[in-house]
């Protein structure tokens, strides 16, 4: 009976109804843009960063990462290769050979990361492939090369072209190639976009004189989130032969940003909702402004303030589950859109950011766990404020009110 009552109330004023519900809805609208904007600005971080290139999950030799000299390389033997292999957890492994090399191009010398790679196991852990905007892919046992698209256009050459790498071997001789330019490749990290350049392993190891060395092994987890169970799976089994690291341990500067806005955006955050209670308190106090005469009526007709107070509460309730549901209908198509079409920054902002190796774009993520959360974070407040209503009308004087 109650229930009926309430909702027949709601639309006997559609205007107040539809500003109460239009301050929630807003309210669930601002909060899962927000955080999903924040989520999705730290995913697309760890994508570029991890995920494109470092691997969650990596191994090497010991002392490796302390001094990292081709002389710490780690022997990469066939039944070590298959003990990693069958770790429970493990969805693909790519062996690489990294060193430090000069590149040359006519009269244009810049320094470069090559980096030693088995095509098809490199594409199963970072999908390398997908990276490639001009001209072919590695193949397996090739003597091109691919470039990095940044360095590319700082050094002035396309596929076809032929760069020189000059660096070091492991035992400290010349170690140099001529090599023709296969593919073009673009990394959303503007650091990596700068400075990478990828050989075969094979060609790689035949230049730096690493026999079957390598220096690291890049392990791609079954479960992303997982990755910290699949370390120390890695590292109990691996002990005495090798170090295993997460891309928390290899890069502390980008795990600490990350507390440091997710900090930022606690605080930021109470705000937001400080701003939405004040929001959907001043539609209480109209409603109660509005019914304050109608109130005092009831109550002077014999209605219990007990029964007057639950109705309210009641009222509020519907008042506040539909505005949060078309909250939710309002902002899943934001959120998507963002996600699709993510902002970007532009002049001082984005050369910031490109100066710090992150790329300048802010997407959102389209996940549930956010819609729900927030939406339930909104509506706890405005059941909260709906207390006020049946307080203000426990204590109503039923005079005053018929006067008002």
């Amino acid at each position: 009976m109650l229930f009926r009552l309430a909702w027949r109330n709601l639309w006997r004023n559609k205007n107040r109804t539809f500003i109460t519900m239009a301050s929630i809805s807003s309210a669930v609208l601002l909060s899962v843009t927000l955080v999903s904007l924040q989520r999705g600005i730290f995913d697309n971080l760890i994508r570029n960063v991890v995920s494109f290139y470092t691997g969650y999950v990596q191994v090497h030799g010991k002392g490796y990462w302390k001094d990292q000299t081709l002389e710490n390389c780690l022997p990469l033997t066939d039944s070590l290769l298959r003990s990693v292999q069958n770790i429970p957890g493990v969805a693909g492994v790519a062996p690489r050979l990294e060193a430090f090399s000069l590149a040359s191009y006519g009269e244009a010398t810049k320094g470069c990361m090559v980096v030693g790679i088995d095509p098809e196991s490199e594409n199963g852990v970072t999908h390398l492939k997908d990276k490639l905007i001009s001209g072919d892919y590695l193949a397996r046992g090739g003597s091109g090369l691919m470039v990095a698209e940044g360095l590319a256009n700082t050094m002035g050459v396309r596929t076809g072209d032929t760069l020189v790498l000059l660096g070091q071997s492991m035992y400290g001789s010349t170690a140099a190639g001529k090599f023709v330019i296969t593919g073009i490749l673009r990394f959303g990290a503007p650091d990596l976009n700068q400075r990478l350049i990828y050989l075969d392993i094979g060609v790689a190891r035949l230049m730096f004189d690493t026999g079957e060395g390598v220096t690291s092994l890049v392990v791609s987890p079954a479960n992303e989130s997982e990755f910290r169970a699949l370390a120390a799976r890695l590292q109990s089994s691996l002990t005495d032969v090798a170090d295993v690291m997460t891309w928390e341990e290899k890069m502390p500067d980008i795990v600490q940003h990350i507390e440091t806005d997710t900090a930022s955006m606690y605080i930021i955050s109470g705000v937001l909702y400080l701003l939405i209670s004040f929001g959907i308190f001043s539609t209480l106090l109209m409603m109660l402004a509005e019914r304050r005469r109608e109130f005092g009526m009831l109550v002077a007709l014999g209605m219990k303030r007990g029964i007057l107070a639950r109705l309210a509460v009641i009222e509020s309730v519907l008042v506040a589950f539909l505005g949060a549901i078309t909250g939710i209908l309002i902002s899943f198509p934001v959120v998507w859109y963002l996600e699709k079409h993510p902002i970007k920054a532009w002049g001082a902002l984005r050369e910031t950011f490109e100066r710090l190796g992150f790329e300048a774009i802010f997407p959102t993520v389209l996940q549930a766990d956010i819609f729900i959360s927030q939406t339930a974070i909104v509506l706890t407040l405005a059941l909260i404020l709906a207390v006020y209503p049946a307080w203000h009308i426990l204590r109503l004087n039923t005079v005053q009110a018929i006067r008002s």
